[in-house]
């Protein structure tokens, strides 16, 4: 499992991602691209309320109309058996089966799917929905949380606790945090509120499905994770696994908003189905919103303790978090909301209780950052708080708190490389700190915060032995390479990086490398691209694969030369003898002589997690965070507070990331700026409000992202710890880097105007509501914190 870091062939160099060429010149080939013989336009009949039954669909005038082909409800075969991403709470069906009891006849929130059409183009089928005949019975919605915690005669869905709607509750004591809040020198208390918000991937949500004549199922779709999507077609379509195949083409931006599966391919596969033919599911934007997933609204009680030295003593965390209409991954969120704020300090004694609870609302789900983006927030703002109380700097406070390396925390994570002291070192050099903290004029300010996150989750969903990945090599007489995995490129580069772990042991060029992680029939498993799993978990497989090529080729090359195999240096695309350099061989020419009698040259390389230690079975959900190892970050964010209108500007971000070893350090550039550009847009403007259940502004118009105008100056510092399980040292870049900006500017926010926000995101009036009920102005001297 260990790869050496002393290589360096390809990894640590920067290159363009492999299929950054066919991406930019339009070349690349994306769902809606597709275009079938005969294929159909499939669309979706959207429930108009929040909450109710589903009495009666009459579709007869839809199925006279010219150019209509099928039209299915839930009635259909198979649109009941339900599914979902966990196999622990699978509660989705496709479609709501007329007059049905419970859960199965109900539509649970605006915009849930009732029926289906496949029609020759989408006018026809556009057409056909407004023909479609709906007969509900309205059900009193359930909007908010607090009415969620709330005995019901109507619960949302069937399993729920104790008569709620209280999808899972979570309670994790260690230590003995109530000794520890009495005895504290300081308690930090606050209560924070964060809206929900979507993803805002580019591409929108798209599938296409295919029961051909063979009574076999291909689905091409956007997907984060085919595999779990292979598995719930397999369960809704009452088919064996080997008969149904799916295809994952290029992904136009996921974010954990493509890592479900989801009722529009089980419809399109229904559809297809009954009439024979291709059909394409398209949404527009506002169904993208519809369908959500996005990041759980969430209430979050919190209290940080510190002796009188200024260590940390305590962490005592209460959430309850807004889960929307279906379960998601959901049991792994209300978790993740608590445990994964162990780091990156050291934390003696740990209380969290948490509870997700269904709404008449969109779902929620997985989203950059799954589980900890909140929570991060509200910890680190209290960090500042109690820096601030034991008058130290926060920069100081946070360094005397860290984690050291090769440690376990109070619930049991494993913590091998930890480069947070460096991460916090450099960004205070670089942004020059000291000179600026606490002492820019009314208006200006700047904030730290810093971040931990899994780099994949140790334990699978579906409880098997099956490895984490698997990488299939393929090396034949042309000295192509061919690389089959599944593991999802989704704009990420996890495709470049599979290339770069196995051409570094092998000594050659990336241009000899063919990736192939897109097709369940070719690739072998891999459990997708979510939790940062990709580079840790299928680099190395791949790796390991690479290796066994590795040795092969240099058995050839001693085979040649006479020399012993333990000799020879494969680099540059020469073998070497290093004893005597002058014996040396082409690739080709090694390669040769290896395929001579033999053929093709294949090998499997696989990653399974290490065994978890000490506290295995402790306690009810120690499986929950633990990672085989975690990544970390210190940010600085420098802002800038409008006096008059009190819009909030970022001037620039000094974003310090331990990834391992940055195996591709342009790669690893782009994912921390676009978690910045994301992170800023959830503390800084993005929300989605709903009025009577009713989403609003579902659109790009109305939910506002961040602009270009506004995206500031990222200054990129790459800190390498060199993990010594990861493959050449590396490990995740993808969602941890997202964690410390909220809190870096909502800390900046506070040095500049003396208001600490408690409630996302930080818009204009809000904070001038703060500021004026403070008497916040130039020249009043220093302002007393007020929380909001």
């Amino acid at each position: 499992m260990k790869s050496s870091t002393k290589s360096s062939n390809v990894v640590g160099k920067r290159f363009p991602l492999v299929d950054a060429l066919k991406k930019t010149t339009g070349e690349g080939v994306y769902t809606d691209d597709i275009k079938l013989p005969g294929m159909l336009v499939g669309k979706i009949l959207r429930a108009s309320m929040s909450h109710a039954r589903v009495k009666k669909v009459d579709v007869s005038k839809a199925l006279e109309l010219p150019g209509v082909h099928a039209v299915i409800t839930g009635d259909e075969p198979g649109a009941q058996n339900k599914f979902g991403v966990l196999p622990i709470s699978k509660d989705e069906i496709s479609l709501p089966k007329p007059g049905a009891p419970g859960r199965d006849g109900k539509v649970l929130y605006a915009g849930d799917c009732v029926a289906a059409i496949a029609a020759d183009n989408e006018e026809i089928a556009l057409q056909a929905l407004q023909l479609i005949d709906v007969d509900y019975e309205p059900l009193e919605p359930i909007l908010r949380v607090e009415k969620g915690i709330e005995p019901t005669d109507e619960p949302i869905q069937e399993r729920t606790q104790d008569g709620t709607n209280i999808q899972k509750s979570v309670e994790q004591h260690h230590g003995d945090v109530d000794a520890a809040l009495s005895s504290a020198d300081h308690v930090a208390t606050g209560d924070f509120e964060f809206v929900g918000v979507n993803h805002g991937f580019t591409e929108p949500i798209v599938a296409i499905a295919h029961y051909d004549a063979d009574d076999r199922l291909t689905v091409w779709s956007a997907q984060q994770v085919p595999h779990y999507l292979h598995r719930a077609l397999t369960e809704v379509m009452e088919m064996a696994m080997h008969r149904i195949r799916v295809i994952r083409p290029m992904v136009g931006g996921g974010f954990g908003g493509k890592s479900d599966p989801f009722p529009h391919e089980m419809i399109a596969s229904l559809l297809s189905r009954k009439c024979r033919r291709p059909v394409k599911i398209l949404f527009d934007r506002e169904e993208v919103f519809l369908n959500n997933h996005g990041r759980h609204p969430t209430r979050t009680h919190l209290s940080v303790a510190t002796d009188a030295h200024g260590k940390l003593t305590a962490l005592d965390l209460d959430a309850t978090i807004d889960g929307g209409a279906w379960g998601s991954f959901g049991v792994v969120t209300t978790y993740y909301n608590g445990v994964l704020s162990m780091g990156p300090y050291h934390i003696p004694n740990f209380r969290y209780a948490g509870r997700r609870v269904y709404t008449n609302k969109a779902p929620c789900g997985a989203m950059r950052g799954h589980g900890a983006v909140n929570t991060r927030y509200a910890f680190e703002v209290l960090m500042d708080q109690l820096a601030e109380e034991h008058k130290t700097n926060p920069c100081e406070f946070r360094l005397a708190n860290l984690l050291p390396a090769n440690t376990e925390t109070v619930n049991g994570f494993r913590i091998t490389s930890n480069g947070t002291k460096e991460c916090i070192e450099r960004a205070r050099k670089r942004s020059d700190w000291d000179s600026k903290h606490g002492k820019l004029p009314f208006g200006e300010g700047i904030g730290i915060a810093c971040g931990f996150y899994i780099s994949g989750s140790a334990h699978r969903i579906h409880f098997n032995e099956l490895p984490h990945s698997t990488v299939h090599l393929k090396i034949d007489m042309d000295g192509g390479i061919t690389v089959h995995s599944m593991a999802a490129e989704i704009g990420q580069g996890s495709d470049t990086m599979l290339a770069q772990c196995v051409a570094e042991p092998l000594g050659i060029g990336l241009d000899r490398i063919r990736i192939f992680s897109g097709d369940s029939d070719t690739a072998p498993i891999d459990l997708g691209s979510y939790s940062s799993r990709v580079t840790f978990m299928a680099g190395n497989a791949a790796a390991e694969a690479a290796r066994k090529i590795r040795q092969k080729l240099v058995d050839a090359a001693a085979r040649k030369t006479g020399c012993p195999a333990q000799g020879f240096v494969l680099q540059e695309e020469r073998v070497i003898y290093s004893p005597d350099p002058s014996v040396s061989l082409t690739f080709d020419e090694m390669l040769q002589e290896a395929l001579a009698k033999n053929g093709a040259l294949i090998a499997k390389g696989t990653y399974q997690s290490p065994p978890p230690i000490g506290k295995r079975d402790a306690f009810k959900g120690w499986r929950a965070g633990l990672s085989p190892t975690y990544s970390f970050q210190a940010y600085i964010a420098q802002v800038s507070v409008d006096p008059e209108t009190f819009e909030t500007r970022v001037k620039k971000v000094w974003a310090a990331h331990d990834c391992g070893r940055a195996l591709n350090p342009l790669a690893v550039e782009g994912q921390i700026e676009g978690c910045v550009h994301m992170g800023l847009g959830q503390v800084l403007c993005e929300e989605m409000p709903y009025l009577k259940g009713a989403l609003q502004g579902p659109n790009f118009l109305d939910y506002r992202t961040l602009t270009p105008m506004q995206m500031p100056e990222v200054d990129v510092i790459i800190v390498e710890s060199h993990d010594p399980e990861g493959p050449y040292g590396a490990k995740e870049a993808g969602e941890g880097p997202l964690l410390p900006i909220l809190p870096a500017v909502a800390n900046a926010v506070y040095d500049a105007v003396g208001v600490r926000m408690t409630s996302l995101p930080i818009t204009p009036d809000k904070l001038w509501k703060a500021a004026q009920r403070q008497g916040v102005a130039p020249g009043l001297g220093s302002p007393a914190e007020i929380h909001v």
